[in-house]
């Protein structure tokens, strides 16, 4: 194992595991693979699906073809287009009630992570009926077990962000917390994943750069994670977790994705005709999706449930105006800077590469420079494709802090999978230094 990527990183520990488990995705890239969905959805002998998607994209041409294929391959499609952006419980639980209905035996998503998600949600409630928190994250929800495996579910990304097609996760609002959490289990990854790069041409200039941040930080939170051999082996073979820490699995992808963003982000957010760098982008959110389903993220998505919760009268261009929203990808990303400031001292010379693979200019730098050469060229990315100055750009200022930590504390399965250490003395320094970068 030592000769694998950083050798020392993964030294073995006391009481740490010692091995590693890989979940592959079935994955299907390329441009227009979303017409061969039929067949697709023919072969794994599905008879009646539920097509799921949101009102905005039910009425583009991604909704049309995917309908259209499968219609051509002899399937009863039934259209669900009530999932709601930044899902809730309530939209969870609305979609269940859906697919319980439907007698359907299989699932397609197209869409971004919210429509994905909440398949993901009514494909598990109508297969194994529970109470709601039944499944939900502990300490939040019950966290018990998915029973069994799902009905089939092919998944249609239509946004180069959140690797939900690629994960067993499924995140949502929860309302009476006024915090994000989320179900997780081997049983919610996708049957199928279709990524169709031109899906993203007609993405809006602000979806690109927030669903982007989105895959940076997936790549980066997992490159960074706390080693797998840092954390308690399981009881049994069998209760090792997905989000299991880093890995040498989880590098491969974490590297390369982080090498596609430096190269191609800032292309794709300023040119919607770059269809190189949009189709570049929407590859590395797979290969991230791939690598955080095996390593899981840490800090600044666990922030990001608290940023995104308890939002008040924020509504980024792009997105729909109907109610406050920060997009998942700006809640974790306005985090960002401040906490790999606070991680590089657990493993410097992760943050150093990471930031040279992202376009910093690292000759020179030492390991005692990590957390600002890496901070810094976040920071020069939001700027230059307009994200929020931190988290007083969505709104929050030095009073919100407490809250902020209080919805953010609970989110333990992903903070306790950070580098370093992070209660809520922690948690609130990092908001703090998370208030504005320029």
């Amino acid at each position: 194992m030592a000769a694998m990527g950083c050798c020392h990183y993964y030294a073995p520990s006391a009481g740490g595991d010692d091995a590693f488990s890989i979940d592959v995705s079935a994955i299907t890239f390329g441009a227009g693979v979303l017409n061969e969905l039929g067949d697709h959805a023919r072969a794994r002998g599905i008879e009646r699906i539920a097509l799921m998607t949101d009102k905005v994209l039910g009425g583009l041409e991604h909704v049309a073809i995917a309908r259209e294929s499968l219609i051509d391959a002899g399937i009863d499609v039934v259209l669900y287009d009530e999932v709601r952006v930044e899902p809730t419980d309530r939209s969870f639980l609305a979609a269940a009630h859906f697919a319980g209905e439907g007698d359907f035996d299989g699932f397609v998503s197209v869409g971004g992570g919210s429509v994905i998600d909440t398949c993901k949600a009514a494909n598990l409630y109508s297969t194994h009926p529970a109470e709601f928190l039944t499944y939900v994250n502990a300490p939040i929800g019950g966290g018990q077990p998915v029973p069994g495996p799902l009905k089939p579910h092919i998944a249609c990304p239509t946004t180069s962000g959140t690797g939900s097609e690629c994960t067993g996760i499924a995140i949502f609002d929860l309302l009476a917390m006024k915090a994000k959490t989320g179900i997780v289990s081997r049983h919610l990854r996708p049957t199928l994943a279709l990524v169709d790069a031109t899906c993203a041409a007609t993405l809006p200039r602000n979806v690109v750069a927030a669903s982007g941040f989105d895959v940076l930080s997936h790549a980066l939170e997992s490159y960074t994670a706390m080693a797998y051999t840092k954390r308690a082996a399981p009881e049994r073979p069998s209760l090792r977790p997905m989000s299991q820490g880093a890995n040498p699995w989880s590098d491969l992808g974490c590297r390369e994705a982080l090498r596609l963003l430096g190269e191609y982000l800032v292309r794709a957010v300023e040119d919607a005709g770059d269809s190189e760098a949009r189709g570049q982008v929407m590859w590395a959110a797979t290969l991230a999706g791939i690598a955080f389903g095996n390593a899981g993220v840490h800090a600044p998505h666990g922030m990001s449930y608290a940023v995104a919760g308890l939002v008040r009268d924020f509504r980024p261009e792009g997105y729909p105006h109907d109610a406050p929203i920060v997009p998942h990808g700006m809640s974790v990303m306005v985090n960002a800077p401040s906490v790999f400031r606070f991680t590089a001292s657990a493993c410097p010379q992760r943050h150093l590469d990471a930031a040279g693979w992202l376009g910093a200019e690292t000759r020179g730098a030492g390991e005692e420079d990590a957390a600002e050469v890496l901070s810094e060229r976040l920071i020069s990315l939001m700027r230059v494709t307009g994200m929020p100055n931190g988290i007083t750009g969505v709104g929050y200022g030095e009073a919100d802090i407490p809250a902020l930590t209080e919805g953010a504390y609970p989110q333990r399965r992903l903070l306790d999978n950070a580098p370093r250490p992070i209660g809520k003395d922690e948690l609130n320094g990092l908001f703090r230094n998370a208030l504005a970068y320029w």
